[in-house]
């Protein structure tokens, strides 16, 4: 049996809650070495998981024999992280968000491509199989020529982003590190930390693209956005109201509501209901429930995903150039809140 041999680039506290102990469950993956700051925890993290190799220089890693690697590094180092795994011939799986800049996700994208490697964004709702069902629909073009876009998110995350309670993530090697979510150089702040998620699950059902925004966000007690609010227009003329807010109460569930409408109709996706509902004007409604798991975020689809593509498997369902898209759309909401709401216009790279 070949196996995968991937390295991983960062290992904190998703890192070695999910993507690592889930990697090590398959027989067809070798966890070949592993970087992060800080020896004493880095020992730790080599121990626990049985890592051959572990460094605080990712360029020791990437000089070995590596055919994936996991990029879970603080938001504001995925770009030149994931930018050296793709140049040393690597496959990769990149935390969102994959880059703060448009220009460097983009670069990303391109990248990959260049030289026919996976670049996933571990996306974890865009595996589960109703939000499939979704997909699936709007391939068949449910609802026709898309008109406008609703997508709002809303987390139990403020402690997360203001430190006012300790964050409570179940960690138990490394726990969350305070300046990835609360400086806003670094990538902190509710857009960059959650939004990328419900974005990047309205550009794969869609298929849009943003052209132009005017958004506003709010910090209260808070060094970075809690809260945002966006219209935007996007490449086929569509327009759309982009939300988030990070202050839902520490037990409740993530919100993420994505409604589509067009010519033939709309589409509705609940994603703390795991529901998705058809509504058509020829009066031919359909209706998917998976009940089981309401509520809850899990992401064992993209790691496992991303050791099938590597081996050759597999369909990638969460690639690059959403997360792009994603990151784009950001970048012009950021800007455009910095300008009292002023529209602007989304970067376009050259390609």
């Amino acid at each position: 049996m070949t196996l995968a041999r991937i390295g991983f680039i960062g290992a904190g506290s998703w890192a070695t809650h999910n993507h690592i102990p889930l990697l090590a469950r398959r027989d067809d993956v070798q966890l070949a070495g592993v970087c992060r700051l800080g020896g004493p925890i880095l020992e730790r993290v080599r121990e626990t998981f049985g890592f051959p190799f572990a460094t605080e220089d990712y360029r020791e890693l990437l000089a070995r024999d590596l055919d994936g690697v996991v990029v879970t590094s603080p938001h504001h180092l995925h770009y030149e992280h994931a930018r050296a795994a793709l140049e040393h011939g690597c496959h990769v799986m990149c935390e969102k968000p994959m880059a703060l800049r448009a220009q460097e996700a983009w670069d990303l994208v391109r990248a990959a491509a260049q030289r026919h490697l996976h670049l996933i964004v571990p996306y974890g709702w865009h595996y589960e199989p109703f939000v499939q069902q979704a997909r699936k629909l709007m391939d068949e073009q449910v609802v026709g020529d898309i008109e406008y876009v609703l997508c709002h998110m809303a987390s139990p995350t403020k402690s997360l982003f203001t430190g006012d309670v300790r964050s409570s993530d179940g960690a138990v090697i490394a726990r969350t590190e305070p300046s990835t979510w609360r400086v806003a150089e670094q990538g902190g702040g509710y857009a960059h930390g959650q939004v990328t998620h419900s974005a990047g699950l309205m550009f794969w059902l869609t298929g849009l693209r943003a052209t132009q925004v005017s958004a506003r966000m709010r910090s209260p007690n808070a060094d970075v956005d809690l809260y945002n609010a966006a219209n935007v227009v996007f490449d086929n003329g569509a327009i759309g109201t982009i939300s988030g807010a990070a202050t839902l109460p520490d037990r409740d569930e993530f919100e993420v509501d994505i409604r589509i409408f067009g010519t033939k109709g709309a589409l509705l996706l609940d994603v703390k209901h795991k529901r998705v509902e058809v509504r058509s004007h020829d009066g031919k409604h359909q209706s998917f429930d998976d009940p089981e798991g309401q509520g809850t975020y899990s992401c064992e689809g993209p790691p496992y995903r991303f050791a099938d593509l590597i081996q050759g498997r597999g369909t990638n369902d969460s690639p690059g150039e959403v997360g792009a898209r994603s990151v784009e759309l950001i970048e012009a909401m950021h800007l455009s809140a910095s300008q009292e709401a002023a529209p602007v216009q989304v970067y376009r790279d050259a390609t």
